[in-house]
C-alpha cells in the first residue's frame, strides 16, 4: 500500500536519483510555466496575470483529489502522508513576512531556484538573499522561540479542523478553487487585458473532471479503523501471535528510566481498577474513545514508546490493534498486563479472585500510583527478558514550502 518505503526497496541511491527526477520535473514545469519571471510572478499581486493561482492551486487540487481518492479505494493510506505541524501564529507571521517578500522580490523559494537555474540575475541575488535570511534566522531563532514554539495545533487537515468529512471538504475546495479561477479570469481581463475568449477551452474539461472525483470522493468516503485494520490483519495477528510487541515488565521499566526515549503508558481499565493500582505516570483511557487517543499520538516526537496496558492482556490488545490501524507508530503490549507487572515487582502482593483481564490482587486502599511497585527501582531488580522494543522513525521531510 502506498505511500512507498523507497530507501527501504530502492536504496540510499536509488531513492536520491527519484528525489532529484521528481525535483527536476517540478522545477521543469514551473520554468514552463513562466515562474522564472519575476515580473510574471508579481503581476498577480496587480491583477493583471494570475497564472500562479491557476497553476498551484490546479496543482493542490488535484492532489487533493487524487490523495482522498486513493485512500477511499484503499490504494494508499492517507496516515501514512506526511503532513506539516501547524503553528497557527508563527505560521501567520511567516506567511506575512514571506508574502512581503514575494511581491518586492518577484520570488518565492522555489521559483528563485527555477530562475537562478536558467541564470537570471534577480533570481541569483533573490536565493542569496534567501540563504542569508536562514542563516540569519538560525542565528537568532533562541530570541524569540517561545513564540516560535507557540499554538501548536499538531497534525491538522481541513477536515479535522471543521469536524466534517473529507469528501464535504474536497468538494467545497474544488468548487472554491474554480470560483478564484473565474475570478481570476475576471480580473486578467478587466486589469490585464488579457480576454478570457482567448483562454483555451479543454480548461472546462478539466474542471469538469475534479468535480467529477471530487463527488467520486464524497460518495467512496474514506476508511474507517475496521476497514484499515482488516487490510493489515493477516499479518498484525502473525505478529501478535509471535509475541513480537508483547514486552516484558522489566523491559517497561527500563525504557521508563531510559532518558533518550518518551514512554506513553495507555491504560485501559476501568476506573476503579485503576484507582487501586496503576503504573506510575500511566494515562488511562476509554477504549471508546481510542480514535480520539490514537489522532494526539500522532503529534509526539520519534522517540516515544507507546505501550497499551490491561489487567490481563485482552482489552490492551484491542487497544493495540486500534491505534496499529490509525498508523501509530511504536506501540506496544504489556506482557501480561498489571497481573504480571504486580507478579514481578511486588512478590508479597495479597492474591484475590479474579477472572480473565480481571485484577487478580487485593489492596486496602485505592493509592493509585502511591504503592511502591507501582515506580519500582530498576536497581534492585535483576531481570531477564528479551528485548522487543525497537523505534520505527517516521519517514519524512524536515520542512515545507513553496513551490
Amino acid at each position: 500500500m502506498a505511500p512507498f518505503d523507497l530507501l527501504g526497496n530502492l536504496g540510499t541511491f536509488w531513492t536520491y536519483a527519484v528525489y532529484l527526477l521528481i525535483g527536476a520535473a517540478f522545477g521543469a514545469v514551473l520554468e514552463s510555466a513562466g515562474f522564472a519571471k519575476s515580473t510574471k510572478l508579481a503581476a498577480q499581486f496587480y491583477f493583471k496575470d494570475l497564472t500562479v493561482l491557476k497553476v498551484m492551486f490546479t496543482a493542490i487540487v488535484t492532489a487533493m483529489v487524487l490523495l482522498y481518492l486513493s485512500s477511499g479505494l484503499g490504494w494508499m493510506d492517507f496516515d501514512d502522508v506526511w503532513v506539516n505541524p501547524t503553528y497557527w501564529w508563527p505560521g501567520i507571521v511567516g506567511g506575512l513576512i514571506m508574502g512581503v517578500g514575494f511581491i518586492i522580490g518577484g520570488f518565492c523559494p522555489g521559483t528563485s531556484l527555477v530562475a537562478a537555474a536558467t541564470l537570471k540575475v534577480d533570481g541569483v541575488f533573490f536565493v542569496l538573499g534567501a540563504i542569508t535570511g536562514i542563516l540569519a534566522f538560525g542565528e537568532t531563532v533562541g530570541l524569540f522561540e517561545g513564540f516560535w514554539n507557540s499554538s501548536f495545533a499538531g497534525r491538522l487537515t481541513l477536515f479535522d479542523w471543521l469536524h466534517t468529512s473529507a469528501g464535504i471538504v474536497v468538494i467545497a475546495v474544488v468548487l472554491m478553487a474554480l470560483g478564484m479561477f473565474w475570478g481570476g479570469e475576471w480580473l486578467e481581463e478587466r486589469f490585464g487585458g488579457i480576454p478570457r475568449a482567448d483562454a483555451p477551452r479543454g480548461r472546462y474539461v478539466g474542471a469538469g473532471i475534479l468535480v467529477v472525483l471530487a463527488v467520486a470522493v464524497f460518495f467512496i468516503g474514506q476508511p474507517t479503523n475496521d476497514d484499515r485494520w482488516d487490510r493489515i490483519a493477516g499479518e498484525m495477528e502473525t505478529v501478535l501471535a509471535d509475541r513480537e510487541v508483547q514486552i516484558h515488565p522489566g523491559e517497561l521499566l527500563d525504557l521508563i528510566h531510559d532518558n533518550a526515549i518518551k514512554v506513553v503508558i495507555l491504560d485501559c481499565r476501568d476506573e476503579g481498577d485503576f484507582n487501586l493500582f496503576h503504573i506510575w505516570d500511566a494515562r488511562r483511557v476509554d477504549c471508546h474513545d481510542a480514535i480520539d487517543v490514537s489522532a494526539t499520538l500522532h503529534n509526539e516526537p520519534d522517540n516515544t514508546v507507546i505501550v497499551t496496558v490491561s489487567n490481563d492482556e485482552g482489552r490492551a490488545t484491542r487497544l493495540w490493534k486500534v491505534l496499529v490501524a490509525d498508523s501509530v507508530r511504536n506501540v506496544y503490549i504489556l506482557e501480561g498486563g498489571i497481573n504480571h507487572w504486580i507478579a514481578v515487582f511486588d512478590p508479597e502482593a495479597v492474591p484475590a479472585a479474579g477472572g480473565d483481564d480481571e485484577l487478580r490482587y487485593a489492596f486496602s486502599a485505592a493509592l493509585g500510583s502511591s504503592w511502591p511497585a507501582a515506580d519500582p527501582d530498576p536497581e534492585e531488580f535483576e531481570l531477564e527478558y528479551t528485548e522487543k522494543v525497537v523505534i520505527e522513525v517516521a519517514q519524512a521531510p524536515a520542512g515545507g514550502g513553496c513551490g
